[in-house]
């Protein structure tokens, strides 16, 4: 996985807690200002750091945005997990709905993810967009290989198969939010029938 957007991994607890009021504060100030209005001035200011201890943690803000990217991820997969233990899907249609479900609940309530989720949303895919989680994969390559072994995908077709899905689903997924700000209803259920289909027919 990719290394490169942390100069320093937290450990002690006062250090865990300054690095996730930092994230917390750049994924407020995304939702207010879009990453263009994004500074580490501006976040260390509202995470009630020094600039020097940001700094200690990101090189600078596309290593913030890359931290936030990967941190939703493994939020994602975590509430992903405990949705399907708590309601175990009978087959591959279900664990699409709930996949998706739980997509757009993050996006309509996580600060930062309707501007980050697993990487920069809406913007022109320059390379550093693109792996935003790993230096090789894509992001959304990324996000296939993290959900196949975190749902145990294995019987879902190959691995090119479930990263197409991933491409599918977040294109049609962008489209529901560009226009509506909630996600458009029948977007979003066009999305889950578009990639039941697909992953049926493989």
């Amino acid at each position: 996985m990719k290394s490169a957007p942390l100069r320093r991994r937290p450990v002690q607890q006062r250090s865990l807690e300054r690095f996730e009021r930092i994230l917390d504060a750049g994924a407020e100030l995304l939702d207010e200002a879009g990453y263009g209005g994004l500074t580490t001035r501006e976040v260390a200011r509202r995470a009630e750091v020094p600039i020097g201890t940001l700094y200690q943690f990101f090189a600078g803000k596309d290593g913030l945005v890359a931290a936030l990217a990967a941190r939703n991820l493994e939020r994602y997969l975590d509430r992903l997990a405990r949705r399907v233990e708590a309601q175990p899907p009978s087959g591959t249609g279900e664990l699409v709905d709930l996949a998706v479900d739980e997509f757009v609940a993050m996006k309509r309530t996580v600060p930062g993810f309707a501007v980050v989720d697993f990487g920069l949303t809406g913007r022109p895919g320059t390379d550093a967009e693109q792996h935003v989680l790993d230096d090789v994969l894509d992001n959304n390559a990324a996000v296939a290989e993290r959900l196949r072994a975190a749902c145990s995908l294995e019987d879902v077709g190959s691995a090119l198969a479930l990263r197409v899905a991933v491409e599918c689903a977040d294109a049609v997924l962008q489209l529901a939010f560009r226009a509506d700000p909630e996600g458009d209803p029948s977007l979003i259920a066009e999305c889950k029938r578009v990639v039941r289909l697909y992953l049926g027919a493989v």
